[in-house]
C-alpha cells in the first residue's frame, strides 16, 4: 500500500516526511482515536512508531471500549506545544507547535511473538536506560495474554509546524505562568 501524504491547509506549515517520522519516534504521548457507531473515541496513550512495520504499536487494557473498536478506523495525533505568541488583539494570539496525525487501520495484535515485540519496543522507547533481565523482569507469556497491543497501520499521515524566531515580542511558555 502507498503512504498519503496529506497537506494541511496551510501548506506553508506542512512538514515532510523524514519530519514527520522523528517527531513520531521522539513524542511522548499520543491521542487514539477509534471509532464506535459513528461516535469517535479519543484515548492518550503512550505509543512507539516502528518504521521497519510502518506502524504505531499501543497496549491497552485487554477488555475495554478502544480494544472493542477494532479492527477499524483509526486515528493517532502526536505534538508538541511551543511558546504562546501574543499580540494586540486577542484573535491575533498564536501558539508554535508541532504535530503529526497519522490515519490508518487498527487492529489487536493476536500473535503473541509481534505482541511480545511490540511491547519490547515499547520499554525501549520510554526506559532506554533500563534492561530487561537486568533492572526488570521482562515481559511473561502470562503477561501478554494479560493485556492487548494494538496496531495502527499507517495509511497517510499529515505534519505541520509553526514556529517564530527566538526573538518574538513577548513570547512566553504556557507552563511558566500558568497557576499550579
Amino acid at each position: 500500500m502507498t503512504l498519503q501524504h496529506i497537506h494541511p491547509r496551510r501548506k506553508d506549515r506542512s512538514q515532510g516526511e523524514d519530519w514527520i517520522r522523528a517527531l513520531l519516534r521522539r513524542g511522548g504521548a499520543g491521542v487514539l482515536v477509534t471509532v464506535n457507531s459513528g461516535r469517535p473515541v479519543p484515548i492518550p496513550l503512550n505509543y512507539v512508531y516502528s518504521e521497519a512495520r510502518n506502524a504505531i504499536y499501543l497496549h491497552t487494557a485487554r477488555m475495554g471500549e478502544t480494544r472493542g473498536n477494532l479492527p477499524g478506523p483509526a486515528a493517532l495525533c502526536v505534538y508538541e506545544m511551543g511558546r504562546m505568541l501574543p499580540a494586540d488583539e486577542a484573535l491575533e494570539f498564536g501558539v508554535e507547535y508541532k504535530s503529526v496525525v497519522v490515519y490508518g487501520t487498527g487492529s489487536v495484535v493476536e500473535d503473541p511473538e509481534e505482541a511480545e515485540a511490540a511491547l519490547v519496543l515499547i520499554m525501549e522507547k520510554y526506559a532506554p536506560h533500563l534492561k530487561a533481565g537486568v533492572d526488570y523482569r521482562p515481559v511473561s507469556p502470562e503477561e501478554i495474554r494479560r493485556t492487548a497491543v494494538l496496531r495502527v497501520d499507517i495509511e497517510g499521515w499529515s505534519g505541520k509546524a509553526k514556529t517564530e524566531p527566538p526573538e518574538f515580542p513577548g513570547a512566553y511558555r504556557f507552563e511558566d505562568v500558568r497557576e499550579g
